[in-house]
């Protein structure tokens, strides 16, 4: 029988404290190994510097309790990846400066940002990750660099502000999902490097 939060009751006491001992480790290894500084200011302004950002858990980034109060970030150059989960549910963020040292964006990361109305991605970036953009519905134009290879699943899905897209020339797929719910979008460049286009791409694309 699969254990679920329903049969919570049969784990001893003894083993309930052994597991939870065993994620404490693991938040602690992952703080340790946290290769980032960051600084949140009173007018809102989130300053990260450093190297290498974890990848978050979903609530698990060191600002996230303070997401309401974030209007600004500013990536130092020297960050070579944004982590998944960074900036989820950052619903006040406007505006995030992107350094040429990033070269990876990782999954959900500004996944319901809601007052983000336009993002540059800088051309050192190859691969946006899963949801990325996910339910940005402020977000009215993005600049997809040509480093990036592929547009993965649901990277923009339910951005209805996005009015057009011009895909990079060396693109060759795009996922399930990605601009699916972009209801405002009327343009599209598709170049012929593109292969592969996943199922509902464009659905909801009215």
């Amino acid at each position: 029988m699969a254990l679920g939060v329903c049969h919570e009751q049969l784990f001893p006491k003894t083993m309930k404290r052994y597991i939870l001992l065993i994620v404490l480790s693991i938040f602690s290894l992952n703080a340790i190994h946290a290769e980032i500084t960051w600084t949140l200011s009173d007018d809102g302004t989130l300053t990260i510097s450093g190297t290498d950002m974890p990848d978050y858990n979903y609530g698990a980034a060191p600002w996230y309790s303070q997401r309401e109060k974030i209007k600004k970030v500013v990536i130092e150059n020297g960050v070579t990846n944004i982590g998944s989960y960074a900036f989820r549910n950052c619903s006040g963020l406007t505006s995030i400066t992107i350094p040429n040292s990033v070269t990876s964006i990782g999954n959900s990361a500004f996944f319901v940002c809601t007052g983000l109305t336009s993002i540059t991605i800088p051309n050192s970036v190859t691969s946006i990750g899963m949801s990325t953009f996910q339910y940005c519905f402020s977000l009215t134009s993005i600049n997809i660099p040509n480093s990036v290879t592929n547009i993965s699943a649901c990277a923009f899905s339910g951005c209805r502000g996005l009015t057009s897209i011009n895909i990079p020339n060396n693109v060759t797929s795009i996922g399930e999902d990605a601009f699916n719910g972009c209801s405002g979008l009327i343009s599209v460049t598709i170049p012929n490097s593109v292969t592969s286009i996943g199922i509902l791409a464009f659905e909801n694309c009215i």
